[in-house]
């Protein structure tokens, strides 16, 4: 994968202004971005984002309505038929491995939190299987408070934006939250993700198609016809939209 360094002698406020360019730009874009679990509560929430390891999110939202509604609580989950929840988890795979981690969690919050997922970061990474990540997951869309979310998608991207050269999602986190106000952390997990999902892919970014290419200094690593780039999109543009012509995705502002 090929990742472009940050422009040479960038400043610490001008990255700050191109990140906040470039979030904005996407929230413009993605508007309606959103969490892609469906839940109803902060338990399914909790359940439903451990179950989408080594899956989509679309198969996890065809799973959990039989999930929940056969096991509505934590105490349900953790009492479980080990065989019918297995049954019911297959499709997502690795559904052994996964009931056995539902089913651990849901007893440690019957058992340390009464059943109700706790609403603090440093309670939910005190959980089996659950890492900040997926704690971020939890806060940002269960409990409105903001939280950033390093999946693959988000570093990929964030790493390609310039914002930072760290791996480490921790480090991951704490650089871009000194970028973008706290107040938009979560709405920010959003609009990357979704931008890496449908437009910024991992192996042929549609560069040419790319709302944010001006301020990018990976432009380029993918495919720069606009016309080309438009048909690697996981979506179709709004109407009247139009993907950026090549002068325009091509023009490296800070």
């Amino acid at each position: 994968m090929l990742v472009s360094a940050a422009p040479r002698e960038e400043s610490p406020v001008a990255l700050t202004r191109r990140a906040r360019r470039i979030y904005r730009a996407l929230v413009e874009r993605y508007p309606y971005a959103h969490c892609e679990l469906d839940f109803e509560s902060p338990l399914q929430l909790l359940v439903a984002t451990v179950l989408s390891a080594q899956t989509t999110d679309v198969m996890v939202n065809k799973v959990t309505p039989t999930l929940f509604e056969k096991y509505p609580t934590a105490a349900d989950l953790a009492g479980a038929d080990r065989e019918e929840m297995e049954a019911i988890l297959k499709p997502t795979g690795f559904f052994r491995a996964k009931t056995n981690a539902v089913m651990r969690l849901a007893g440690d919050i019957v058992e340390r939190f009464d059943g109700e997922v706790p609403p603090r970061m440093k309670d939910l990474v005190t959980l089996p299987g659950v890492g900040r990540k997926t704690a971020n997951v939890v806060l940002g869309n269960a409990f409105g408070i903001p939280g950033i979310t390093v999946d693959t998608h988000f570093g990929r991207l964030v790493r390609r934006f310039g914002w930072t050269s760290e791996d480490d999602p921790v480090k991951v986190e704490e650089v871009v939250g000194k970028l973008i106000p706290r107040k938009e952390w979560t709405m920010l997990s959003h609009v990357v993700i979704f931008h890496g999902r449908r437009t910024c892919h991992a192996k042929r970014p549609a560069c040419g198609a790319c709302t944010i290419a001006r301020w990018c200094p990976s432009y380029g690593i993918g495919e720069t016809d606009p016309d080309k780039a438009a048909k690697l999109l996981k979506f179709e543009l709004a109407p009247g939209a139009q993907a950026p012509s090549p002068a325009v995705a091509g023009a490296q502002q800070a």
